[in-house]
Formats: C-alpha cells, structure tokens, sequence
C-alpha cells in the first residue's frame, strides 16, 4: 500500500493471488486495529530522540453511506446524526516543535456510535465521569502517546488540542514536569481569587504587540485570503474546578498561562480572527506567547492528513470493502501514506531532512536516474535543491504529479504530491523488475 499510495486493493495487487491475500489480511478477526496501531506507533518512537515534539489530535468522520446498501449498520456503526453509517478516526500526529515538520502517528483511536444510544439528556451526560464520555478521547489520546514518546526519547511533549479538547480533567491529570498542554480555549470559566471571568481577564490586559499573518482563503467560511495584523496579550491564570466536578478527586484548581490574538480592523463582513490559549508553558512576554501561537497554528497539519486520508487524496471512503472491521484496518494502514505525503508536502523546501524520511536507498538511486528528465532548460525549472534531502525528493516527485516547477506557482500540494507518488512507483516497480533481470 505504501509503494503504490493507493487504497485500492485491486490497484495494488499485481495478480488475483496477490489481490485475495490483501483481502484475507483484511478480514481476518485475527489482524486487529489494534496490533496495526502498535505498528504505527513503533515507527514514530524511532524518530523523536533528543527533541521537543509537538503531539496533535484530532477525530475524523469515515462516512460510509454511500455504501449502505451492501456494509450492515450493526457491523460499521453510525456517525454524525445517527442516521449515517461509518465511523470515527481519532489520530495523534507528532511534529518536531521546531521545524513543525510530521515525524510519526503515535496514537490512533476507532469507535463508532450505537444508533440506539439515549441522548445527552437521558443520560445526565455532565454527571458522568470522564472515562464514560466521549470525550476521554483527549486524555486517551496522551496516555497512549506518552508510552511511545519517552520510550523514543523524546525530551519534552507539547499535547495539542482543539476547542473541544477544553477539559478541565485533562489539565489536572496530563502535565508534568515534560509534559505540557496547548489547547484552544472553549468555555469562559471561573477563575480563582477574583470575580472576573476567563474572557473578560484576558481583554483586560495590556496589548504585549501586534504583528501579522496571512490568513489564507476559506470558501467554506465565505472568507478571502488576506493579511490579518493581530493583537497579542498574555497573563497567568489559576482555574477554578467546575461546579460539575466539587465531590471528584480533581485538585480544586489548576495554575495555567492565557494567550489570546485578536485581529485588529478585520475587513467589512468578515469574521475576526480571534484565538484563546491556554496552555502549560510559562508565557509572560511577546516572544514566548509568539511561539505558542505558531505550535497552535501548526495543528494545521492533522486537517493536511486527513486531506490526504480522504477526499482528494487517498479517498478511503471510497473502499469497497465488505465488512465495517476491515475497512477500519484499512484506514489505520492508510495513515501511514498520508502521513508520507504529508511530509513531502512539508518537505518542500526543508534542506534539513534526508531523502529517506520517505524513499529507500533503491528508490533514492531510481528516482536518481530519472531526476535528469524531470529538471527544464531553464534555471527556473532545475531542481535547486542537494540530492540527498528530501527538498529534492519533493521536487522531483512534484514534477512527477504534475507541477510546473517554477516557484512563483502555487506550491504543489496534497494531490499532486501523491499523484507523483503513484506515478514514480509505476516507474520504480519497472527499474527495479529489469534490475532482477
């Protein structure tokens, strides 16, 4: 699957022998998600030593519907309004906090929802304990990590969360010494020693200074790409343990740093940027809530994955398989190409990674070969980067799925990344069958 970057069994089987193995594989009640994570997660423990890595979640919706007439909803589950059959993929992407650059997947969860599952209200849902909700994905997320990450000697670890991974039993229980939270705030809440909400303490403080990023454009939210200047402020916070939670074991409090970046005059009709961190790491300057901003905007890459995972890329939600248990294997094996893609894309123009991050040495000496072909006769059009980086290896690739190779183009992304993939393991599978020959 990873040479042809396709999960499409017929597509990547060579012979009908080779095809019904791929299916009996994906079948069989022995193979479990489970083992196919432990994979995963080995792979990314190889590549975090000695660095500070940044670990984002986020879930996913695997919406099979479109295959209702032949997957049965009690072996596949249901998602989104109980009326869809699929499934939820709930992955841990690590980065290196320095260069924002994908090192591994160290954690993968997979669950449906039961379509006869009482509503929040019958179940007292805020009553229930964490581990019964939905939910203690987040926290699950970090205790499945963090095993892999210090095995793999890493120094420090950055937990990263969107607006609904804003749970106070995340931020008792995760942090230590080398662990730490990054998380977009969700709820306004109370804090200790003052009258004063969360929001309303942030707006308070003193303008630490503004600079600027371009937001890029978002058909979806109506809103077009543009240079947004942002206000930062900063200040320490002690939380104060929600009311739901007074006869738990929670500590009453939880001492954490607030960031927030506001825009300042958005255009007319479009909406303000306007982000609330908190997070673990000491902030009491501009340079230090500057960083944390930049790790907040780098949970970008997990969307870029599941791009990659799904329409356009991989399309796993196109499979033809025929049961719920092997189309999850599937996914959890797809994760690994699209995170291969994902690090050519953000390997455009890194000069500081090698070119086996995602080529073996053979493909390295292949791609080598061809490389000559692929540059113009222009100096705009020659690779400009050293052979054995994976910069070079993307611009080759990109060439390959389609790219001009001039960069003052848009830069080649998650499709044509992986449609030059597809066509360089084409070329490669020939080179190296007249090699056996």
């Amino acid at each position: 699957m990873c040479q042809q970057q396709s999960v499409n069994i017929r597509q990547i089987s060579q012979n009908r022998a080779e095809q019904v193995g791929y299916y009996r594989f994906l079948e069989n009640e022995a193979v479990s998600v489970g083992e196919l994570v432990k994979s995963l997660a080995q792979h990314c423990e190889q590549q975090v030593a000695e660095q500070h890595v940044l670990a984002i979640s986020d879930s996913s919706e695997i919406n099979l519907q479109a295959h209702a007439g032949r997957l049965k909803p009690e072996e596949i589950g249901w998602v989104g309004n109980h009326e869809e059959i699929g499934f939820y993929v709930h992955p841990t992407l690590v980065l290196n906090a320095a260069t924002g650059f994908p090192l591994g997947i160290s954690s993968v969860q997979v669950w449906h929802r039961d379509q006869a599952r009482p509503d929040k209200r019958s179940r007292a849902y805020k009553q229930l304990a964490i581990e019964q909700k939905e939910s203690y994905k987040w926290i699950k997320a970090a205790e499945m990590s963090q095993p892999i990450l210090q095995a793999g000697g890493a120094t420090q670890v950055t937990y990263i969360g969107d607006r609904e991974a804003d749970i106070y039993e995340e931020w008792s229980r995760v942090p230590t010494a080398q662990t730490h939270l990054l998380i977009r705030v969700c709820q306004d809440r109370c804090l200790v020693g003052t009258a004063s909400m969360l929001f309303a303490t942030l707006s308070e403080q003193p303008c630490e200074g503004t600079y600027s990023i371009w937001l890029p454009a978002d058909e979806r939210r109506g809103r077009k790409g543009r240079e947004a200047w942002l206000a930062v402020r900063c200040c320490p916070v002690r939380l104060q343990r929600p009311a739901r939670l007074a006869q738990s074991d929670e500590p009453e409090s939880v001492a954490l740093y607030a960031v927030e970046a506001q825009e300042v005059q958005p255009p007319a009709g479009q909406e303000a940027v306007h982000w609330r961190l908190l997070t673990t790491h000491p902030v009491v300057c501009l340079e230090q809530a500057l960083q944390v901003i930049e790790w907040y905007r780098w949970r970008w890459r997990i969307e870029q994955l599941f791009a990659a995972l799904k329409q356009p890329g991989l399309d796993i939600e196109a499979t033809q398989l025929e049961s719920g248990q092997a189309i999850q294997r599937l996914c959890v094996l797809a994760l690994s190409v699209a995170l291969r893609v994902l690090q050519l894309v953000e390997g455009r123009n890194d000069e500081t990674q090698p070119a086996h991050r995602v080529l073996t040495d053979d493909q390295h000496q292949c791609l080598a070969l061809i490389a000559p072909r692929l540059s113009g006769r222009t100096l705009k059009q020659q690779n400009p980067h050293p052979s054995h980086t994976l910069a070079w290896v993307a611009w080759c690739i990109a060439r390959l799925g389609g790219w001009s190779g001039y960069q003052s183009q848009h830069p080649p992304g998650v499709v044509t990344m992986l449609r030059g993939l597809q066509q360089f393991e084409s070329i490669f599978a020939g080179w190296k069958l007249a090699q056996d020959v």
